[in-house]
């Protein structure tokens, strides 16, 4: 089981980057290139304030899973 916890906190950290990836790119800065308020609000929003909780979550997640700290001997 802890094999797979490994494995998995690889998969989280990919994720991360995935998120990041499609949070900036996808969400974020289109956003800017339109020209209206509402969405320069939101690209704002997405980019400074959504994405680095996102990316951080998933990646904290990962690198623990990684290093092993839930692993069963843990516990």
């Amino acid at each position: 089981m802890d094999i797979i916890k490994k494995i998995l906190g690889i998969v989280w950290i990919a994720m991360a980057l995935a998120a990041a990836w499609f949070c900036i790119f996808d969400f974020g800065l289109p956003k800017f290139s339109t020209g209206k308020q509402e969405d320069l609000v939101f690209g704002i929003i997405i980019l400074f304030v959504l994405t680095p909780l996102i990316v951080a979550g998933l990646a904290a997640f990962g690198w623990f899973a990684l290093k092993g700290e839930y692993d069963a001997k843990k516990m």
